[in-house]
């Protein structure tokens, strides 16, 4: 159940029989939630977190002129809201992008887990440290990156980060996504992202139909997008 979850710990980490067994005890249920919903409201308070076992979720703020802006993607392995164990209620909204699977975890076992398993304390907390080297990561793409490297960015990430959950076939991973969303992500307007989507099409990079990508040049794609996965932390060592 938790396996896409505990791939994306063990890529940096090990992790005992116990410590799994902790993470599978924490779980006190697991739900279906369709897509294009609003999950987690914006102040709500929260006594529990989330684990997306299968399916993608965002992060996301809507601005009153009606605009949205996509400030993370979730995808299958990901805890969507760890932070909410501290905070107890989020700043912003957490969405479905795709039909979802997902495990509550109450902040009560999460703070049992603290108490007594410090390592693996320690690696969540490196998972909250990777998820905000993400945001800077997309603030530079906001920021600097022209369309086609960001969205040749974008691209790359996603298709790293599925990897490590054991959710990408080679150099291919279902694909959800609008290209409304795709805007909502990188900044841009729907037109420009059908624009930049063929100029990588064009450049034979990459292939994407019936919500499936297929990346053709990952190599040429990460050259186009002076990607860079260090911000990923892949490298497994003892925490």
């Amino acid at each position: 159940m938790i396996e896409a979850h505990l791939a994306k710990l063990r890529a940096r980490d090990d992790i005992s029989a116990a410590e799994e067994a902790a993470i599978r005890h924490a779980i006190a249920e697991v739900r279906t939630v369709p897509d294009r919903q609003i999950f987690i409201h914006r102040g709500e308070e929260l006594t529990q977190s989330t684990l997306l076992l299968d399916g993608w979720m965002a992060r996301a703020r809507d601005l009153r002129g009606g605009h949205r802006q996509i400030t993370e993607l979730h995808v299958t392995g990901d805890f969507v809201d760890l932070h909410s164990f501290t905070l107890k209620h989020l700043d912003h909204d957490i969405i479905t992008l795709s039909p979802c699977r997902i495990a509550l975890i109450p902040h009560e076992n999460l703070r049992r887990i603290t108490e007594q398993f410090p390592h693996l304390t320690r690696i969540y907390w490196l998972m909250t440290n990777i998820d905000a080297a993400i945001h800077r990561e997309w603030a530079v793409s906001l920021g600097r990156r022209d369309a086609v490297s960001k969205l040749a960015h974008f691209l790359c990430e996603l298709l790293i980060r599925l990897r490590i959950a054991g959710c990408a076939e080679t150099d291919s991973i279902d694909f959800p996504l609008t290209q409304d969303e795709i805007a909502e992500c990188l900044g841009l307007t729907p037109v420009h992202v059908n624009r930049t989507l063929q100029e990588i099409r064009r450049r034979e990079l990459i292939r994407l139909e019936n919500k499936r990508l297929t990346i053709l040049d990952l190599p040429g794609l990460m050259r186009l997008a002076e990607f860079d996965p260090m911000y990923l932390y892949l490298r497994q060592e003892r925490h």
